[in-house]
C-alpha cells in the first residue's frame, strides 16, 4: 500500500474519531495553491482545521511532532484562503486541531497552534 493510500485511510479514521466526539466535517483534502488542509470540520461555531499526521511507531519521532512552525504556516495559508473562498466571515472563529495516530492510538490535540497569517 503506498503512503497515498495510507494517508487517505488515516485522515479516514481520524473523520470517524472526531464525528464521534461531535464535530462536523465538511470537507476532506482541501487543496490549493499554497498546500493541503487534510480535514475541516464545524464545532458549534468554530470552524476547525485539522492536520492528521500517522506514524506505525515512534522510532522516528510521534507523529505530532511532523507539524512544525513551517506546517503550521503553511495550513494557516491555506485556511486563510479556504475562507476567502467559501466566503466566511473574518469574524468567524478558527481553531487548528492535530490528530496524531500511531498505530492504534488516536490523540487529539485541540488548538495545536495560533493562526499564523
Amino acid at each position: 500500500m503506498n503512503k497515498r493510500t495510507v494517508g487517505s485511510q488515516k485522515e479516514e479514521t481520524a473523520a470517524a474519531f472526531l464525528s464521534g466526539c461531535g464535530l462536523h466535517i465538511i470537507e476532506h483534502s482541501f487543496r490549493d495553491r499554497f498546500g493541503e488542509i487534510d480535514l475541516i470540520a464545524r464545532d458549534d461555531d468554530t470552524l476547525v482545521f485539522i492536520e492528521v499526521k500517522y506514524r506505525k511507531t515512534a522510532s522516528t519521532g510521534h507523529p505530532e511532532e511532523a507539524v512544525g512552525i513551517s506546517k503550521q504556516k503553511t495550513i494557516s495559508k491555506v485556511a486563510a484562503h479556504y475562507m476567502l473562498y467559501r466566503k466566511y466571515p473574518p469574524s468567524t472563529p478558527v481553531r487548528f486541531d492535530v490528530v496524531a495516530i500511531e498505530g492504534e492510538d488516536i490523540r487529539w490535540h485541540k488548538n495545536a497552534f495560533p493562526f499564523m497569517g
